[in-house]
């Protein structure tokens, strides 16, 4: 028994991690509460195992007195004096108290009280390692599921990641390597529970300080962070040293370092940008890489109203409203984004301008006019000099197309009538005959001579 004992205790030492003497005192505690149970109470009831041969022995401490009334807390001066000379009378001394069925009160101990104890053990040894690990990145095997949280293979012990704690974005399988944020580690009846996360925003923290020392030596620093699990990341980040670049320092040459923790949370869009205490500045970079148009801040109401053209409304807004619901959750400040409106009024207000001009130069109605100007016919000249070809295809409202041509033919009819009509050219100008005969009929030599008689 005694050298069987000794070499499970080794080998559990090699299997579980267990110090031997730890295991020791626990198989004494167990073998002693084994003892008093069979046994019955003693005065500071001790038992010992000899660490080399496994020899087991029980003491007690027990008073020497003339006669024994109490045998578990008095000795004869007779025993006591053979069992230890020297021993005198109305002293207190420890003495051996082995009973005779010691090896089978210490199987019966082993048998029921030793396992349970070292699991206890062992659960206070898990608890005391990972205590002070909480906020840590342990990597693991995804062993099994229960329902949809996912039991985790640390090695000597398992983690659960509840299903709160999962990307809603990720799947996993059986077999399958992860890395996780320890969330939280608790020491329950059942053991300790250690609390798994990959949704966590510490989760990407942590992943940044891995990756970029800066973070770690305290050169850089993260300002601000909001996430939305497998969808999007956005972090502030700044230096205290102006010759340092905090966002170059987290994206990395060519972008190496922020691409490992892109690739890790499983293609995550992570914004890294650099923090600013201004407001205003901080806005625009968070809700990069949309362009505003103008800011409106309500420090009353902790509000800011975003003014964006059309092209970069859905930037601002991002996929399903990320941008700016992160933008948000990161300045603290309601976000309004909506439509500038500035350029669109103009616009309408000169396309009624020109409508208005082309309906009374053409005589036709406004609503035929804004067709043809929206169309790009901006005036009369334009649309004289087009085809009619040009003005179907460029004008799909049919009524408005005839009644451009039908201006445009009635236009056409009213310069044909108001023209004048022109006196024929022989009226005006001479003929080159006529010409010269009147220059001959005219000429000197040509005058009949007087006749005097």
């Amino acid at each position: 028994m005694n050298a069987e004992l000794i070499a499970v205790l080794e080998q559990m030492e090699r299997d579980k991690g267990i110090p031997k003497e730890t295991l020791f005192s626990l198989v004494e505690n167990a073998i002693l509460a084994s003892t008093l149970k069979a046994q019955g109470p003693a005065n500071k009831l001790r038992v010992q195992i000899d660490r080399k041969t496994g020899d087991i022995k029980a003491f007690a401490t027990l008073k020497v007195v003339a006669q024994v009334k109490n045998p578990t807390e008095e000795i004869s001066f007779t025993e006591a004096r053979k069992r230890r000379p020297g021993s005198a009378l109305n002293g207190v001394y420890e003495f051996e108290v082995t009973p005779n069925d010691m090896g089978r009160i210490a199987a019966q101990a082993v048998r029921h009280g030793i396992m349970q104890a070292l699991r206890d053990e062992e659960r206070r040894s898990i608890y005391d390692e990972f205590k002070g690990r909480a906020g840590d990145i342990v990597t693991g095997t995804v062993r099994r599921f229960v329902k949809s949280d996912v039991m985790i293979d640390l090695g000597k012990f398992e983690a659960i990641m509840p299903a709160s704690e999962r990307v809603p974005t990720e799947e996993y399988n059986v077999g399958d390597r992860l890395r996780a944020l320890v969330l939280s580690v608790t020491l329950t009846p059942r053991g300790p529970e250690i609390i798994l996360s990959r949704a966590h925003i510490d989760f990407v923290r942590r992943l940044l300080e891995l990756e970029c020392n800066e973070l770690t030596n305290g050169t850089v620093e993260i300002m601000l962070m909001a996430r939305e699990p497998g969808y999007r990341t956005k972090v502030a980040v700044g230096s205290k040293l102006e010759k340092v670049d905090p966002v170059g320092a987290c994206v990395g040459i060519r972008g190496t370092r922020v691409k490992n923790i892109v690739r890790e949370l499983n293609n995550e869009r992570v914004d890294i940008f650099k923090y600013s205490e201004n407001i205003r500045e901080l806005t625009i970079e968070a809700l990069k890489p949309a362009k505003l148009k103008s800011l409106e801040f309500d420090e009353v109401n902790k509000r800011v109203t975003v003014l964006v053209d059309d092209e970069n409304l859905s930037l601002a807004i991002g996929k399903r409203g990320q941008n700016a619901r992160l933008t948000q959750k990161l300045i603290g400040w309601e976000i309004d984004i909506r439509r500038d409106e500035t350029a669109q009024i103009a616009f309408q207000e000169k396309l009624a301008e020109a409508s208005a001009q082309l309906a009374t130069e053409m005589n036709i109605s406004q609503k035929t006019a804004i067709a043809a100007v929206s169309a790009g016919f901006a005036n009369a000249e334009m649309l004289r000099e087009a085809d009619t070809e040009d003005i179907e295809g460029a004008i799909a409202d049919e009524d408005a197309v005839k009644e451009i041509l039908a201006a445009l033919q009635k236009s056409t009819n009213n310069l044909s009538e108001n023209t004048t009509s022109l006196t024929p050219i022989e009226e005006f100008v001479p003929t080159a005959a006529h010409t010269d005969q009147t220059l001959l009929e005219n000429s000197p030599k040509h005058q009949p001579a007087n006749t005097t008689t």
